[in-house]
């Protein structure tokens, strides 16, 4: 038995895609980066920071609230099952496409908040939230989304 799920913490590339149905079903693509470090071997050699680009999609309620919160830059935890798909090319030449298709995210950046005169800095976000303030939303088997804004604290170091 395989098991193809995946967990990933990175930053979102670029604004997300959201596609609207006759069903009024939502889907929401977007790719999101995750990085490991650089380093200098024991021997002295440099190898250089690696950067991963993640293909996203969702799916229903949870594509709405890509599409309301989820902006390039938006640092997410996502949780899902890896699937590849192929199509022909224009020229007839077989691609593949690996996708994650989330089932759980949780948005750890934050949107930089108003100044005193109501002029917000853009769609930037800022640092990551605290685990009091963060947003977890949960794939739902039906039409309903899971909500969980106020999880308590925990005493992880980071």
């Amino acid at each position: 038995m395989s098991i193809n799920k995946v967990i990933l913490v990175g930053n979102v590339g670029k604004d997300p895609e959201i596609k609207y149905f006759d069903n009024d079903n939502a889907k929401a693509n977007f790719s999101i980066a995750t990085s490991e470090r650089g380093y200098t071997a024991a021997n002295g050699t440099q190898v250089p920071e690696r950067t991963e680009w993640h293909n996203i999609v969702c799916w229903r309620g949870l594509a709405k609230i890509v599409e309301q919160f989820v902006r390039k830059g938006t640092q997410l935890y996502v949780e899902g099952k890896i699937r590849t798909r192929s199509y022909d090319d224009q020229n007839g030449v077989k691609r593949y496409i690996t996708e994650v298709y989330a089932d759980n995210l949780e948005i750890l950046s934050r949107r930089a908040t108003s100044d005193e005169y109501g002029q917000s800095g853009g769609q930037q976000y800022g640092a990551p939230a605290n685990r009091s303030t963060e947003q977890s939303y949960t794939a739902p088997e039906s039409a309903s989304v899971n909500l969980s804004a106020n999880e308590p604290t925990d005493d992880l170091p980071f």
